[in-house]
């Protein structure tokens, strides 16, 4: 006999996924309707601001837990977390860290969060909390004087790694199995050998991320070509696939991706500097990264974070310092639907999407 509870997550399931269609439908009507053939009681959806207090804090950190809870992490040692959907903002930076430059966040829940400063050497560290960001404990600090870290991503609430530039050739990586309190730097040997000048960006905390409980992906950039690197097995063991994005130079290459499921991602990047074009800034992989095709219309300019929409297939979204770009197609195609300057953004399952940037800038998407 059906128990009634799982007929009722059923139902909520069914919802929610219905919801998800409707917002990409409504964000692919935005691309095509002009404003006045809108109904004035149906706004566009758009991105609303929520005022932080910081406005000379950069945050290229942004970790959503629901249209309710965020944490963004940011320079100057900066962590911010609201419970409100970003009506207030509390300041809950671990003590001591003003000279740290905090470039990624991940939070299980309003209370539990791990953060990861770059830099060189001791620079490169990683923070705890379990309490909202009351207090913090530091679980990691780099030794290693040649090692820089970029990027963190978990599997679960448990496993998770962190992303390194290469040291002896090597991209490196430590991975944690209690939640993020431990880490151990991982063996070298699953690892392809790094491209001159190749490395990691540490732009928007999508450098590296993962999906499902083994599968994991790592941008990378400033090598002859831009790659990404796959592992199966928790970071382990790594194989290496070219894209068409732009490389051949120290500030181009792929700066951020996204996975909705084990096979389907895309890969968003270009030229940070804003005085260079950037052609293919956008590729897709219909096969877990193994192979990518350049967008057919890729976003005009260089893009630092990319997310897919809750729920949707089809639908995502790719921001940086000129706008914010939908595909309703996969990645095949974008549009801009916003010039406002953000470095990151990221979407959870209750249907809400999160962007974060320069200038103090937070905004939530609205319809």
């Amino acid at each position: 006999m059906r128990r009634l509870g799982s007929t009722r997550r059923r139902r909520r399931t069914s919802r929610v996924v219905a919801a998800g269609v409707a917002c990409g439908a409504a964000l692919a009507a935005l691309t095509i309707a002009p404003a006045e053939a809108r109904p004035q009681d149906h706004p566009a959806p758009h991105w609303a601001l929520k005022d932080t207090g910081t406005p000379t804090v950069r945050y290229r950190g942004l970790s959503a837990v629901d249209r309710d809870t965020a944490w963004l992490a940011g320079t100057g040692g900066t962590v911010l977390r609201t419970t409100d959907g970003g009506a207030t903002w509390r300041n809950v930076s671990p003590p001591g860290a003003a000279e740290l430059q905090f470039r990624d966040v991940e939070a299980f829940d309003a209370r539990r969060a791990v953060v990861l400063a770059i830099g060189e050497g001791e620079a490169s560290r990683v923070y705890r909390t379990d309490d909202g960001g009351a207090t913090w404990t530091e679980s990691f600090r780099n030794t290693d004087p040649k090692a820089f870290y970029d990027c963190l991503a978990f599997f679960d609430r448990r496993h998770g790694l962190a992303m390194g530039d290469p040291v002896d050739g090597r991209f490196r990586i430590l991975s944690t199995s209690d939640g993020g309190r431990s880490w151990t730097v991982l063996p070298g040997d699953g690892m392809p050998a790094a491209l001159d000048g190749e490395a990691g960006f540490a732009a928007s905390g999508q450098c590296l991320v993962t999906s499902g409980p083994r599968d994991a992906w790592l941008a990378t950039g400033g090598g002859a070509r831009a790659r990404v690197l796959h592992s199966a097995d928790r970071g382990r063991t790594w194989t290496a696939a070219d894209t068409p994005l732009p490389a051949g130079d120290p500030a181009r290459g792929v700066f951020a991706l996204a996975f909705r499921d084990r096979v389907h991602g895309l890969a968003v990047g270009g030229d940070y500097r804003a005085d260079q074009p950037s052609p293919q800034a956008a590729a897709r992989t219909p096969d877990g990264g193994r192979s990518w095709t350049p967008a057919a219309t890729p976003p005009p300019a260089y893009r630092s974070g990319a997310a897919w929409l809750p729920h949707s297939r089809t639908a995502a979204l790719a921001v940086g310092p000129t706008g914010t770009d939908l595909t309703t197609d996969a990645g095949r195609t974008w549009r801009t639907i916003d010039t406002g300057s953000y470095d990151t953004v990221t979407c959870t399952a209750d249907l809400s999407c999160w962007a974060a940037g320069e200038k103090g800038r937070v905004a939530r998407l609205e319809r």
